[in-house]
């Protein structure tokens, strides 16, 4: 399953019409079929929408097969992205919390100092998506 990025992103000349689908449309596409775990965490990056725009990251995640569909490969990803260049401490807190979302798993919760409230947010909705909530509400009251 060779990883490209070629069709991940528009190209200024072409018509909308012409232009190939969003990365995170492809991905949403994609993830519907998939078991609750990797739904929930496709999710995330997708509510996240910084890391999944760059290039390291969606080069060691997403992986672009034959027939133009994306899929994310998680295993390949979990290995490499902790020496990806660009990623700060924050980024790969987040990361790991996502792949254990994931891949559910003991995960210290110290990760989740480094994050900032908005980053907090979207891994505690995913957590209480991951246990079958819809109703519990994060974020901030006004």
């Amino acid at each position: 399953m060779p990883h490209r990025t070629t069709a991940l992103t528009s190209t200024d000349t072409a018509s909308p019409a012409d232009a190939p689908p969003l990365l995170t449309d492809q991905l949403a596409e994609w993830v519907r079929d998939q078991p609750p775990c990797e739904r929930v965490a496709v999710a995330a990056l997708i509510e996240e929408d910084e890391l999944l725009a760059r290039e390291w990251v969606r080069r060691l995640l997403v992986a672009e097969h034959d027939d133009g569909a994306v899929s994310c490969d998680w295993l390949a990803f979990e290995a490499r992205y902790t020496r990806a260049p660009g990623l700060t401490p924050e980024d790969k807190a987040f990361l790991r919390l996502v792949v254990a979302v994931r891949f559910p798993r003991n995960i210290s919760l110290w990760n989740l100092e480094l994050l900032d409230e908005r980053r907090l947010c979207i891994v505690l909705r995913a957590m209480a998506k991951l246990a079958g909530s819809d109703t519990v509400a994060v974020g901030t009251r006004v």
